[in-house]
């Protein structure tokens, strides 16, 4: 970076140290990933110049017209990889993606059915502090408290009595499949449109290595860089139907010019995951959480669910005593990042956070697997059994460190 550490040595002493943490953390925020080399090209690109408003064709700046080819690329790669009538990859985020879609065919006041926030859910799903939620009159539906898993019967019993104008599914925390096709009858029941939030487990879908919502719902959004592996940005992707809503809510309704350097990033993971070498991938990221969580069931947490079927492992850590808060900072500590994370019964204790959420994207995309995953979760429940002990954390941190060197990101350790 000669021209940046010239014009900001600053910044680019900071870009070089989150350079060095990324090769020597562990990173397990079900959130993240590691995006490939082509995706930081094409996001440092020439595109990042480029203004746009409007579509391709229809621009309200002139100059576009390598502008559009991108864009035009991007929503044919997604209409095909995810097998959807209409794609829009305008969405600055996950959470624009949404907003526009209940803006697209809801009006200020109406009703959506959502999952909670404490039992799985997302924020943009309609809490309170959300603008959805204050803009609409939202009713959540949660998980079996035995089980864990969606009570479906409870759903469609608070839906019956709810009569929403819509109901969403999808979640930032829910280790397990979700059942579209049920939650579409219900809908259709209704005569209630159906959203899917897939934003966590889109790269799984667009690997065939889970069931895609695609054939159940009206509407799906998603974002490109959690399993997805790309850059920044969200995608909807909505029946023909709906296409000129949809398109309308975004722009001018939602947002304003998008980025095409973004725009560009998500056709580029478009493409990868048409190849072999993403399946192979999403297919070893769903094994490794798999892995993970039966280590530690192994050693007796209670893992939400008892298992996974996707990236994520969630496990409670109250239960063995600990504040998870206070695993999070140790674990940051001990170079392992992962998030504190609200655990189903936790609403009911004001200021209980009782779980941690672990994703296995990002240390399949640098090379671990399952052998790694052992080593892993033995040290995870090292800094938890002695989460005051600074000993045990240095210890844990070089050996972390020493497992990342031979895993490099995208170079090796300086």
């Amino acid at each position: 970076m000669p021209v940046l550490t010239f014009e900001d040595p600053k910044i680019a002493d900071l870009v070089h140290k989150e350079a060095r943490r990324l090769e020597e953390t562990l990173d397990l925020i079900a959130a993240e990933n590691h995006s490939p080399p082509a995706i930081m090209e094409v996001l440092g690109s020439v595109f990042n110049t480029k203004t746009i408003e409007g579509y391709p064709g229809r621009r309200y700046h002139a100059g576009c017209i390598h502008a559009d080819a991108v864009e035009r690329l991007a929503n044919s790669r997604a209409k095909t990889l995810f097998n959807a009538e209409h794609a829009n990859v305008q969405p600055h985020s996950g959470t624009s993606a949404n907003l526009a879609v209940y803006f697209s065919v809801l009006d200020i006041g109406d009703k959506i059915l959502s999952m909670t926030l404490s039992h799985g859910g997302h924020l943009s799903h309609g809490h309170p502090v959300s603008i959805a939620g204050k803009c609409f009159e939202i009713q959540h539906y949660g998980v079996n408290s035995k089980s864990g898993l969606i009570d479906y019967g409870a759903l469609t019993s608070l839906a019956k009595a709810f009569k929403p104008n819509m109901i969403v599914a999808g979640a930032s925390s829910y280790p397990r499949l979700i059942d579209y096709e049920k939650i579409a009858e219900t809908a259709a029941s209704l005569q209630a449109y159906f959203m899917v939030d897939m934003a966590h487990i889109g790269g799984l879908v667009a690997a065939g290595v889970i069931p895609s919502p695609v054939p159940f719902a009206d509407f799906v959004t998603l974002t490109c860089y959690k399993t997805m592996m790309g850059g920044r940005g969200g995608i909807i992707l909505c029946r023909d139907v709906f296409a000129q809503q949809i398109d309308k809510a975004v722009f001018p309704g939602c947002q304003g010019t998008s980025a095409v350097n973004s725009i560009a990033a998500k056709a580029v993971i478009l493409k990868m995951a048409m190849g072999k070498p993403f399946v192979a991938l999403q297919e070893k990221t769903i094994d490794t959480a798999r892995a993970l969580a039966k280590r530690f069931i192994k050693k007796r947490y209670r893992v939400l669910t008892d298992g996974t079927d996707t990236h994520q492992v969630i496990i409670d850590v109250a239960s063995r005593g600990v504040d998870a808060g206070l695993v999070e900072k140790a674990l940051e500590r001990s170079n392992i990042i992962l998030n504190r994370n609200i655990l189903p019964g936790d609403e009911q204790k004001t200021g209980t956070i009782s779980g941690i959420r672990m994703g296995t994207a990002a240390m399949v995309a640098r090379g671990m697997g399952r052998v790694e995953v052992d080593i892993v979760a033995d040290l995870i429940d090292r800094v938890i059994t002695h989460v005051t002990k600074p000993d045990v954390i240095l210890e844990v941190k070089n050996k972390i460190i020493s497992l990342c060197h031979r895993f490099p990101v995208y170079q090796a350790p300086v």
